[in-house]
């Protein structure tokens, strides 16, 4: 899923998104859009679909994770978390409560239930306290949930969110929590948030082994492509980060040669293909030297082809995963993959 985050995929038209890119779905940030441009206006406007003209699937995470990051503007209790806004330090106050019905305001197809997501390294007694607080949260989301309407016109379905942090009895606890609460489909949280990759998957593979098979399994934040090709292997079936759009405003491209810095003086003449694969249209109509001399001259559109490329990679390493896996050899060319991507260039 493409992060837009403020009801935007940062740097690319809503148009481009459609056509060169293609997500069936994106991720909307509960956090950010409750902020700015505020609910009042979100409702007037019809909803987030309508608001940045996107008619395709939403999902928006509960804002726990950025309530997470704001570790010295915020307090955590029983009830919610109260917290600073980082655009003008006025307060506010998330509940589980609140964040089913910001997000139904928003108007996400899918609403992902408030947790705490603890960091790394986390002592074992505040991971275990915190994930039963995140338990009974969830219990709570799910009544608000169950009694209040879907806005918009069209249902919207709810995701509980494993936690324990890197222990893998919590992990099994918590796995075995969120499977018994039979929603339509499960999330796994508290991961990508510094700890080594091996423990992440580690984790991953241990969450897999109890989350029912015929409901999607969401790897919230994650990742690099050879992190979504290790969790793919382990079971995970949807992924989200702003790793391709950040990185590429920054320089840095994804290809299934390895990965590229194009700010690079190596990329001055080069007029080949950035990806020689060809896996998104500005692969055939820019070369590497191009793309060097818009970061160069610090145009605009240098972000926005890199931005463009780094997302259609994204999707096209997920689509061909799923490929390879209908066909029965996702393993051999993972590995293969995963040697490409691990290079340099």
């Amino acid at each position: 899923m493409p992060v837009g985050t403020a009801g935007t995929v940062k740097g690319v038209h809503q148009r481009e998104l459609k056509q060169d890119i293609n997500p069936d779905i994106i991720l909307g940030n509960t956090y950010h859009l409750y902020l700015r441009p505020g609910m009042e206006i979100l409702e007037q406007a019809g909803g987030l679909h309508a608001f940045m003209g996107w008619d395709r699937n939403i999902l928006t995470d509960s804002g726990g994770y950025q309530v997470y990051s704001l570790s010295d503007n915020r307090k955590i209790t029983e009830e919610g978390v109260t917290f600073k806004s980082h655009i003008d330090g006025s307060k506010h106050f998330f509940s589980p409560e609140r964040a089913m019905d910001i997000q139904r305001t928003i108007g996400a197809d899918i609403i992902m239930a408030f947790d705490e997501c603890t960091p790394y390294p986390c002592d074992y007694g505040y991971a275990e306290k915190s994930m039963h607080m995140t338990h009974r949260w969830l219990d709570r989301c799910i009544e608000h949930f169950n009694n209040t309407p879907s806005k918009y016109g069209y249902e919207q379905t709810l995701f509980p969110i494993v936690q324990g942090s890197t222990y893998t009895d919590l992990r099994k606890k918590s796995a075995e929590y969120i499977a018994s609460v039979d929603s339509a489909g499960n999330a796994i949280g508290g991961l990508s948030v510094g700890e080594p990759a091996e423990e992440m998957y580690a984790m991953t593979e241990v969450v897999c082994d109890i989350l029912p098979e015929d409901k999607p399994r969401y790897l919230m934040g994650v990742g690099t492509p050879i992190n979504i090709l290790e969790n793919i292997a382990l079971g995970v079936d949807m992924f989200d980060c702003v790793m391709p759009t950040r990185n590429a405003r920054n320089g840095m491209l994804f290809t299934s040669e390895g990965t590229i810095y194009i700010k690079n003086k190596k990329w001055e003449n080069d007029f080949s293909p950035i990806d020689a694969m060809g896996h998104t249209f500005v692969d055939e109509e820019y070369s590497k030297a191009y793309l060097r001399h818009l970061f160069a001259a610090n145009e605009f559109l240098g972000k926005q082809i890199a931005t463009i490329h780094n997302l259609g990679f994204y999707l096209w390493l997920a689509r061909t995963a799923r490929e390879r896996i209908l066909a029965g050899d996702f393993a051999e060319w993972k590995n293969g993959m995963v040697r490409q991507m691990s290079k340099r260039l």
